[in-house]
C-alpha cells in the first residue's frame, strides 16, 4: 500500500514536471506581439518650380479644352492607368457644371499659383499638391495627384472648385429716415470775377534800397 502511494506520488510530480516544462515551452514559442507599425509621414517631393509649374499649366489647360470642346479624350489619355478608369462619358459628367458655367482657364498660362500644400509624395508613392490661382473675378482652386509612370508623373487624381478672388465689401448702410427724400445738391459756383487770384509783381517796382 505504501509503495503504491509512493509509485502514484511520483507519477504525479512527474506529470507535473512535464505540464510545466510544456508551458514553458509554449511561452518561448509563443511569438512576440510586434507594435504596429509608424504612421507614413508625407516627405518633400524632388521637384524644381518649372517641373510643378508644368504639371500644373498643362493638367488645368487640359481640362480647359475638354471643356471648351466637350471632348474629355485627350484629359483621359494624359493621365495615369489609373485615371483611366473614369471613361470620357464620366470624366464629361464630372466637369459637366464647369462646362454649363463656361468658365476660361487660359488665364493660368500667366498667372503664378499660389500653392496652399507643397509637392509631398504620401505613403502610396503619389505626389500631391494644392494651391490655387488668384485670378480676378474667379479664384481657381485645384488639388492634384500624380503617379510615376515610366519615370514621369502623371495624372492620378483632380480636383477643381471656383471662388471669389477678393473678399466683397459689406453693403453700405442706409441713411437715416430724416435724410430720405432729399436729393444731394452739387454746391454752387463761385459768382464770376471774385475767384481769388494770385498777386502778380509790378514791372516797375524796385527793390529797396
Amino acid at each position: 500500500m505504501t509503495s503504491s502511494r509512493l509509485i502514484l506520488r511520483s507519477l504525479m510530480f512527474a506529470a507535473l514536471a512535464v505540464t510545466i516544462a510544456s508551458g514553458v515551452r509554449a511561452q518561448q514559442s509563443k511569438p512576440e506581439p510586434k507594435p504596429p507599425p509608424a504612421a507614413h509621414t508625407p516627405t518633400p517631393a524632388l521637384i524644381d518650380r518649372n517641373g510643378v509649374l508644368i504639371l500644373i499649366r498643362s493638367t488645368l489647360l487640359a481640362l480647359d479644352q475638354a471643356n471648351k470642346t466637350g471632348n474629355y479624350t485627350v484629359l483621359r489619355d494624359l493621365g495615369s492607368p489609373g485615371f483611366h478608369s473614369n471613361t470620357a462619358a464620366r470624366l464629361a459628367e464630372i466637369f459637366a457644371a464647369q462646362r454649363k458655367d463656361n468658365i476660361d482657364l487660359s488665364g493660368v498660362v500667366v498667372l503664378e499659383p499660389q500653392l496652399t500644400l507643397l509637392p509631398q509624395i504620401e505613403a502610396n508613392g503619389m505626389m500631391h499638391m494644392a494651391g490655387f490661382f488668384p485670378s480676378v473675378p474667379t479664384q481657381v482652386n485645384f488639388e492634384m495627384a500624380f503617379a510615376p509612370v515610366d519615370r514621369q508623373w502623371r495624372l492620378f487624381g483632380l480636383s477643381v472648385s471656383f471662388g471669389q478672388a477678393s473678399p466683397v465689401a459689406p453693403p453700405s448702410p442706409e441713411p437715416p429716415p430724416e435724410a430720405k427724400g432729399k436729393a444731394p445738391q452739387a454746391q454752387a459756383a463761385p459768382p464770376k470775377g471774385n475767384a481769388p487770384q494770385a498777386a502778380a509783381p509790378k514791372a516797375n517796382e524796385q527793390a529797396k534800397q
